[in-house]
């Protein structure tokens, strides 16, 4: 068990998901997990069973992908609750929601510069809102008691939420440093309020997965 001062937080990005599989950019459209999400997802549970991991309290962003595969985690862990909290969803990526690589690069060309402050295709979020909710998704956590918390959520905000804990600021035209997040990889943090210091553990650990699964 933690200790009453820290909070333990493992993040774990969603598995494989039907538009992953198409190489759809899906941001708010909603997709499930075709077997090969749902065996990435058997893995890691199986691997935290093996290892006696568990959780007190699992949350997940409610779309298909993320919600699947904490229910799946979960099971494997005998854990009977998942919470769901809209606020870990994936970034709003506006009119591109949906489409493929392919047709974004169509519709929606990378242009040179980037506002960060500004909106992503037409109507979805920039970096700078999507830094602002994983601020907010952040310390929605740290207003809980200390415990052990398993967040199932996306890639994107993920990432800003790594850059909240690490300090790091949103700069134009996606410069900065970006983690690189495979299906089921998670990352885990602690924070301990006696110190009020961050101490990271490991971030996109893949290890429960076999060659196939990549």
């Amino acid at each position: 068990m933690p200790s009453l001062s820290e909070h333990i937080f493992t993040f774990v990005r969603h598995a494989e998901s039907v538009g992953n599989a198409e190489n759809r950019l899906q941001g708010l459209a909603d997709y499930p997990l075709p077997e090969k999400g749902q065996a990435q997802a058997l893995a890691l549970g199986k691997r935290w069973q093996a290892a006696g991991v568990t959780f007190d309290h699992v949350i997940a962003s409610p779309l298909s992908r993320t919600l699947q595969t904490a229910q799946i985690i979960a099971a494997q862990l005998g854990i009977n609750e998942v919470e769901t909290d809209p606020i870990w969803v994936e970034r709003d990526n506006g009119k591109r929601s949906g489409m493929t690589w392919e047709e974004v690069q169509i519709h929606y060309p990378e242009s040179d510069f980037i506002n960060p402050y500004g909106f992503t295709a037409e109507t979805g979020e920039g970096d700078w809102a999507l830094y602002l909710r994983a601020g907010k998704a952040l310390h929605s956590l740290l207003l809980r008691p200390p415990a052990r918390y398993l967040i199932a959520s996306h890639g994107a905000i993920l990432n800003a939420v790594y850059s909240a804990i690490l300090g790091i600021t949103v700069q134009p035209s996606f410069q900065g440093a970006r983690f690189r997040m495979h299906n089921t990889s998670f990352s885990t943090f602690h924070y301990d309020y006696s110190r009020h210091r961050w101490r990271v553990q490991v971030i996109g650990d893949t290890n429960h997965l076999t060659p196939e699964m990549f």
